[in-house]
């Protein structure tokens, strides 16, 4: 019991390690996969994209993704978020994920001052207080690397179209308060054109800088251009000095927050992106019919997502099937996916189940990357990206490993599906064969038994036996004979409609002749009971094989016979109603129980009867007759008749002759 405890406590930890471009961040991911691993529970890497992302320097960019596939190759699922909050957004995903270990770096940086923001690993400690928060130090690591003040800084580098974008706004923004000057407009109507002018200037540009230097010099070109004494920066007016204050926080203020507006908007937009392609990616793939177009469309998704060339090999058997190339344009060079190198690189995806080719370590001379499509340690397919010597980024990158995640859960989902199915046909096969033995075991032995006792006392006794006697055992051994010989050709004709391989000779009949011919074989133990015949109109043409409609009225009549006492009435009733002949055949028995009456259809099924004789059915009969009347496109049915008794209705297509004059 202690034991069990035990390992329902490690499949319910979940370690969280945070991915960052930071150089000591591979050391992080590698404590909290040992940490993962010691636990037993799950494993997951999150990565929370800023807006400041986009503009990360090439070198950060390649660290992280050399830490992402880290923390894949060491057994990590890898997770995206989008917020510039990066402490709640790590909250966020445990509360949601159900993460008990949180695993994050703690760099050498301290708050300088009491007003300034707390550390990451300070806020963390503060909103999650029932995690388990375990910080790797790596003070070397991080002695030359300060991430924050790489973001900050990462817009001071001017460029040639923002400044000219800025320049531009605060011309106009200057010529239209001169005019305003000009018209003796107040000098807060003024400030406001400016203060628009650096918000522009920060939905037009990239980054804080340009707000920032577009308030900065927009308050240099309101004191030069539109303050006493003009073309000057000084300033007559005392009252200036605080104008030209609160005019510089409120730019820079509005600068800011605009910018900050333009990256969130930007973020949710890559999110919207994102969910619409899972969503689309979904729908697509609970449309698919095999592994193969599964496949496909984690492909064709992929290409789209990306804009690059993309190459599928599903997996069948262990072995990967030929590859199906899903070109992004006309003009792609599909041949780039079939050199040796890249063979080697999809052969070895598929035996390792890790990533390999273009960007990685291994087999890194290939052209493309490959990525298995794989749910836990089953690989269901492979997956190739042209690189082109563009790298992915990290938003690429999470949209990948969701997608084929998609896949994977769709093919492992529809094998399992599948799996359920055939272990369910097996069982029912199973089913009927038992209860075949069983049936033959038991109801086979009494005809059997009779035809060998009475063949071996004719064999012994036939001089000593006076001649009624003789008569009378011939007729059990032949009517014992008959029995089989209809268990067997009912069995045989079930098996022949069910896999489609009877042979129908169709032909158009008059109803009350068929039924007719029904009578005329009817088995002589009907004699006990009393059996009437309706035929309410006279001309009733169906297209039938004649010979087992009438194999389906005798079935039905003998089941009639077998299972009511004797003296009862069978009454056969048709009549033709709409476009059908709808033919009855009613006994005034003691019915079948409501619990029966699903299954009296169902094969090998024969219910509880205490008045059947010594010859049980298989139960076959009733299946057969159904079998056998919807192959004509009929339907047959079981209802109750008034005030006792069954009464089994199929009906038949009505047809009509054609007269060639």
């Amino acid at each position: 019991m202690a034991s069990q405890k035990s390992a329902d406590i490690k499949k319910a930890e979940h370690t969280l390690v945070c991915l960052s471009p930071s150089p000591s961040n591979a050391k992080i991911i590698r404590a909290a996969a040992k940490m993962a691993e010691a636990l037993g529970g799950a494993f997951t890497a999150l990565y929370v994209k800023t807006s400041f992302a986009d503009s990360m320097p090439t070198e950060d960019k390649n660290r992280l993704q050399s830490n992402i596939r880290l923390a894949e190759k060491l057994g990590a699922d890898i997770a995206t978020v989008y917020g510039d909050d990066v402490s709640y957004q790590i909250a966020e995903f445990a509360r949601l994920w159900g993460v008990t270990e949180i695993v994050i770096g703690r760099s050498s940086t301290k708050r300088r001052h009491f007003w300034s923001k707390p550390t990451l690993t300070e806020k963390l400690t503060e909103i999650v207080p029932g995690i388990d928060i375990h910080i790797i130090p790596d003070y070397a690591a991080d002695a030359n690397y300060n991430e924050k003040r790489i973001m900050l800084t990462r817009g001071i580098i001017p460029h040639t179209k923002d400044l000219l974008i800025t320049v531009i706004i605060l011309t106009v923004a200057t010529l239209i308060g001169m005019a305003f000057l000009e018209l003796g407009i107040t000098d807060a109507n003024i400030i406001t054109i400016y203060i628009l002018g650096v918000l522009l200037t920060s939905l037009f540009t990239k980054g804080y800088f340009y707000g920032v230097l577009g308030s900065v010099v927009s308050v240099m070109l309101f004191n030069f251009f539109l303050t006493e004494p003009r073309f000057t920066f000084h300033a007559y007016d005392s009252g200036y000095t605080v104008t030209f204050t609160i005019m510089l926080v409120t730019s820079i203020i509005t600068g800011t927050l605009a910018s900050k507006l333009k990256d969130h908007a930007k973020l949710s937009a890559r999110t919207a992106f994102r969910t619409k392609v899972l969503f689309d990616t979904s729908k697509l793939l609970q449309k698919a019919s095999d592994d193969t177009e599964i496949a496909g469309i984690t492909a064709s998704q992929l290409s789209v997502l990306l804009n690059r060339d993309v190459i599928a090999y599903p997996e069948s058997g262990g072995k990967l099937m030929r590859g199906y190339v899903f070109a992004s344009s006309e003009n792609s060079d599909k041949g780039v996916f079939f050199s040796p190198v890249e063979a080697e690189a999809v052969q070895w995806v598929m035996e390792n189940k890790k990533r390999a080719g273009a960007t990685t370590d291994v087999l890194s001379g290939a052209k493309c990357l490959y990525l298995a499509i794989r749910a836990g340690e089953k690989v269901y397919g492979v997956v190739g990206i042209s690189i082109n010597d563009k790298p992915l980024d990290s938003f690429e990158n999470s949209m990948i490993l969701s997608i084929l995640g998609e896949g994977a859960l769709a093919i492992e989902n529809r094998r399992n599906a599948k799996e359920k199915e055939q272990a369910a046909l097996l069982a029912k096969n199973e089913q009927l064969r038992a209860n075949l033995l069983r049936s033959i075991s038991h109801d086979l032995r009494t005809p059997l038994t009779s035809i060998s006792g009475n063949a071996s006392n004719l064999l012994s006794n036939y001089e000593r036996l006076d001649p009624e006697t003789r008569v009378q055992m011939f007729t059990d051994i032949y009517d014992d004979s008959q029995w089989l010989i209809g268990l067997v050709e009912n069995l045989l004709s079930v098996t022949r409609i069910e896999e489609g391989r009877m042979n129908f000779n169709m032909s158009v009949q008059l109803m009350d002749e068929v039924i007719e011919e029904a009578l005329r074989h009817i088995s002589r133990k009907s004699s006990g009971h009393r059996i009437t015949v309706d035929i309410r109109d006279e001309l009733m043409l169906v297209k039938i094989d004649p010979r087992l409609i009438v194999q389906v009225i005798i079935n039905l009549i003998d089941n009639a016979v077998k299972y009511t006492p004797e003296g009862c009435e069978i009454k056969i009733s048709a009549e033709k109603k709409d476009n059908n002949v709808v033919v009855s055949i009613a006994d005034n028995g003691d019915g079948i129980p409501d619990s029966d009456k699903e299954r009296v259809f169902e094969m090998f099924y024969t219910g509880n009867s205490s008045v059947a004789d010594s010859h049980r059915s298989l139960g076959l009969g009733l299946p057969l007759c159904k079998s056998i009347i919807h192959a004509h496109g009929g339907e047959m049915s079981l209802s109750d008749n008034s005030p006792s008794g069954s009464v089994f209705t199929f009906t038949l297509p009505c047809d009509e002759v054609t007269i060639n004059e």
